[in-house]
């Protein structure tokens, strides 16, 4: 007896988590190892200590160096985030090891949005491929380098739906739809979180900005949303859910308020709909200084209050202020905040450290020291090959008026525009820690694609922008655009020369990357007017003109669309952006990418989506009629339809067949297409499915995508495409709030965008 109790007791100590200086593995990766360690470790902390995880620092000129290290030695900080590089992150992970007395590493986080150091296309490109294994790539690059950098976290996927062009962050997200964003934002979870979290070269993710960030009025950042449950339920909230079911450990708390309620101040969504229906059991992080701004929102009276409402609403993790360890304490000491309550949000933090495997090794992404790359910005620590192939996946065919494009190889190409040359422009916003020079211009891909050919002439033609105010804006935290002192004239009439003496013309126009970003709403959506001039005078050499499209967002080019003999969008498609839209326009590579936003004739359209609810008086183009859902004063619908791409080659859709003519509760049917390529040279193209309601309950979209497939075909050939519908396709919710598929007859549409598509039809019992 007194040696089964010695045993039990032997056994009992070894499954005891150590601490101190045994605190570090092996721990297995299970949940309940992981909740026996972690409530082990907080019965060894101090309130400081617990309020200290829950705070999240930035490096920089609010807080130097010097002041973190006293913050870590005294346990005040639980993450760093803003600094990239193993020197950096090593030294900081020290300081916890050498000064801090429980020893509890940090973790790292940084905006890896599409890459880390090798730049791919910004979100709303990648969107544009319609390529989820490309997506899956881009994760597992840009993942890669951030842990090769000792990065353990990103701020991503964002998964933002938006129908607001406007908005800044379009760039961001992947556009308009939330079927399209629910697989684009799973894909890139899963392929950045891999396996695990812990693993060398996984990161965790933190899906964002929760929630429904991208519908703020009046695309003006940072504003409010208001809109009914089943417009949030139905069309906002699945790309989070979609994310957090792929595994996403985080989640980053939206700055504006919905319905009313801040989110950093919304019990009923970061508590009750987060973690009490959707089971979350990772991090909330708030977003920058978001606490601090529920006294703007005016929902708190003082400080003090912004803290309790923050905590008891659901934020674990402060980002970037001082609230949480100023105010905590005194919350705590009144009883305004329980120590239970401090309890869960430390132990959210504590259970993502495990996770990522940082107490089985807290340099588990920093290697050995002798290691640390001796450059940092080498170009061996690039994945050029993948990013130039997934950029050019992403670049959508608008125009090719009498095959303008692919151009010749031995032609004289007039190359122009404030665009062309721009190696910090290409890579967009939140470029992460990729480094300009390394980028490679349109003017430079050109010039490699013709190298030996033919002749390629320059002149920047414009600047961005002639308007005073925004250039001050667009450099105001660093030179990003850089202002030709030229008058516009003289710009012109360099450009007009080189054309005169081209074969053809490209231009390269649209939006400095700063127009593009956070905080850069615009109320128009023009190609600047200092670019619509030059455009003008190179059509009016008589040339024939490509148009280069560069932005972050949709655009109103109905002018543009007008004088251009071809037109392509290549968004801002990163580091190896200028070889990939080289090898388009020479005809290297069959353009296949296909709009993820509708794109609108004007402004006074907004919002115009593909998804739109029908109405008693619907409009019709064949046969208009004055007392109906319309504009009298445009014409109607987008410019360009979501969905919508060309190709070099062209593809035809034959009538939808299906399996059966009716679907059982509890089964599912398919639908079928052949596609054939009925053109001249291979190429790729995306077959989309949309499903639609004609009659239930409440008002149903004219049309949703519910399936989509990237094939590609040799000229002449064929292929059947086929897709599965099951109950889910079929669901919605009701003016009840309840998740129902309702029975009766569907449409199904399939076809090469939203608008042109074969109809097929099942009843549903």
């Amino acid at each position: 007896m007194k040696w089964i109790c010695s045993v039990s007791l032997a056994v009992s100590l070894a499954m005891q988590p150590a601490f101190a200086d045994d605190l570090f593995g092996p721990h297995p990766m299970t949940e309940p190892a992981r909740d026996a360690f972690v409530n082990q470790l907080l019965g060894k902390m101090t309130l400081d200590e617990k309020i200290g995880q829950m705070r999240l620092i930035s490096v920089g000129p609010d807080t130097p160096k010097e002041a973190v290290r006293d913050m870590i030695q005294h346990g005040q900080v639980g993450a760093i985030f803003n600094t990239v590089t193993r020197q950096d992150i090593r030294a900081m992970q020290d300081q916890v090891m050498q000064l801090s007395r429980l020893k509890i590493p940090l973790f790292f986080a940084y905006d890896v949005v599409h890459g880390q150091r090798t730049i791919f296309p910004i979100p709303l490109g990648l969107a544009a491929s319609w390529d989820l294994d490309a997506i899956g790539e881009v994760g597992r690059i840009s993942a890669y380098e951030a842990a090769d950098d000792g990065l353990n976290m990103t701020w991503a996927p964002m998964v933002d739906v938006t129908r607001e062009p406007r908005w800044g962050r379009v760039s961001e997200g992947f556009g308009e739809d939330t079927f399209l964003s629910s697989q684009m934002g799973s894909a890139m979870v899963k392929s950045m979180q891999g396996k695990s979290a812990a693993d060398r070269y996984s990161i965790m993710t933190s899906v964002k900005h929760f929630a429904a960030y991208g519908a703020v009025e009046g695309g003006r950042d940072y504003n409010t949303v208001d809109m009914s449950p089943q417009r949030l339920f139905q069309d906002y909230l699945p790309p989070y859910k979609a994310s957090l079911d792929a595994g996403s450990g985080g989640v980053m708390v939206a700055l504006n308020s919905l319905n009313g309620t801040p989110a950093t101040a919304d019990g009923w969504l970061l508590k009750d709909l987060l973690r009490g229906e959707w089971k979350f059991k990772g991090i909330t992080i708030s977003d920058h200084g978001a606490i601090k701004e529920l006294l703007k929102h005016g929902v708190a009276s003082d400080p003090q209050d912004a803290v309790r409402i923050a905590l008891k609403s659901g934020i674990d993790m402060s980002m970037s202020d001082e609230y949480y360890s100023k105010y905590l304490p005194g919350l705590v000491k009144s009883g305004a905040v329980s120590m239970a309550e401090i309890d869960d949000a430390a132990r959210h933090v504590l259970n993502v450290k495990y996770d990522m495997g940082l107490f089985n090794d807290p340099y588990s992404h920093l290697g050995p020291k002798e290691s640390d790359p001796q450059d940092t910005n080498a170009e061996s620590r690039l994945h050029r090959a993948e990013a130039r192939d997934v950029a050019r996946k992403s670049i959508v065919l608008l125009k090719n008026w009498h095959e303008t494009l692919p151009l010749k190889k031995d032609a004289t190409v007039a190359l122009v525009g404030p665009l062309a040359d721009s190696q910090r422009d290409i890579m967009g916003s939140w470029s992460a820690a990729g480094v300009a020079k390394q980028s490679i211009p349109l003017l430079q891909g050109v010039r490699n694609a013709m190298a030996g050919k033919g002749t390629v002439l320059y002149a920047k033609g414009a600047n961005i922008t002639d308007n005073k105010g925004i250039q001050d804006f667009l450099n105001l935290y660093e030179q990003a655009v850089s202002v030709d002192k030229r008058s516009p004239q003289e710009l012109i009439d360099e450009a007009v020369a080189q054309a005169k003496k081209a074969d053809v013309v490209v231009a390269a126009v649209g939006e400095a990357q700063g127009m593009a970003h956070e905080a850069s709403s615009r109320s128009d959506l023009v190609i600047p007017p200092s670019q619509q001039k030059l455009l003008a005078a190179l059509k009016a050499t008589g040339k024939p003109l490509v148009i280069v499209l560069m932005n972050g967002r949709p655009l109103t080019v109905v002018n543009e669309d007008r004088i251009a003999d071809a037109m392509v969008e290549t968004w801002f498609s990163g580091t190896e952006g200028g070889n990939a839209i080289a090898d388009v326009l020479f005809g290297d590579y069959n353009p296949s990418g296909k709009l993820p936003m509708s794109f609108p004739r004007s402004v006074g359209q907004l919002p115009i989506y593909y998804n739109h609810l029908p109405t008693g008086r619907p409009y019709n183009f064949a046969k208009p009629n004055k007392y109906t859902s319309h504009y009298y004063d445009a014409v109607n619908g987008p410019l360009y339809p979501f969905g919508y791409g060309l190709s070099y080659t062209t593809f035809t859709v034959s009538p939808v067949k299906m399996s059966a003519k009716t679907m059982p509760r509890t089964g599912t049917v398919e639908a079928s297409v052949t596609v054939t390529n009925t053109g001249k040279r291979d190429g790729a193209t995306v077959v989309q499915m949309y499903l639609n309601d004609p009659v239930a309950s409440i008002s149903r979209p004219v049309q949703e995508l519910r399936g989509f497939k990237r094939i590609m075909l040799k000229a002449g050939e064929s292929q059947t495409v086929s897709f599965k519908i099951d109950v889910d396709a079929l669901k919605f919710w009701n003016q009840k709030m309840q998740q129902v598929a309702e029975p009766g007859k569907f449409n199904v549409m399939i076809g090469l965008d939203s608008v042109r598509t074969q109809d097929g039809q099942f009843d549903y019992l």
